[in-house]
C-alpha cells in the first residue's frame, strides 16, 4: 500500500503546470528550458541528472518534483538502490545544513550577548 496515489498526483501537477503555462507561457517555457540546459552539455548522462534532481526534490520538499523525476528516473533505467543512494545524498546535505546552521545560531546567540 502506497501513502499516497502518486500516479494520480502527477497527472494533476501536470494539469496544473499546463494551466500555468496557458497563463503565462513564458514562465513555463523559460522553467523547460532550464531543465533542458543540462542536456545540451551533456557531462552528465540523463539519468544521473534525474537522480540529482530527485535527491534536491527531497532537500526542497516538493512532492511534484519527486513524482515526475521519480518516474523519469525509472524510465532511464535507475534502480532502486540508485535511487536511495541518491537520496541518502540528499539526507546528508540536509543534516549537513542543519548542522552549519546551528552554528550560525550559536554565534547569533553569542552576539546577541545569551551565551
Amino acid at each position: 500500500m502506497h501513502m499516497m496515489d502518486w500516479n494520480t498526483y502527477r497527472d494533476q501537477v501536470l494539469v496544473g503546470v499546463g494551466e500555468v503555462g496557458k497563463l503565462s507561457p513564458d514562465t513555463v517555457r523559460g522553467y523547460v528550458q532550464l531543465g533542458a540546459a543540462g542536456g545540451k552539455t551533456n557531462h552528465l548522462d540523463a539519468k544521473t541528472r534525474e537522480l540529482i534532481a530527485l535527491a534536491c526534490a527531497v532537500t526542497l520538499r516538493c512532492d511534484g518534483c519527486i513524482t515526475v523525476h521519480g518516474q523519469q528516473a525509472l524510465k532511464l533505467g535507475a534502480t532502486r538502490e540508485e535511487i536511495a543512494e541518491a537520496l541518502g545524498v540528499a539526507v546528508a546535505l540536509n543534516a549537513g545544513a542543519a548542522l552549519v546552521y546551528s552554528t550560525r545560531t550559536l554565534d547569533a546567540v553569542a552576539a546577541a550577548g545569551e551565551i
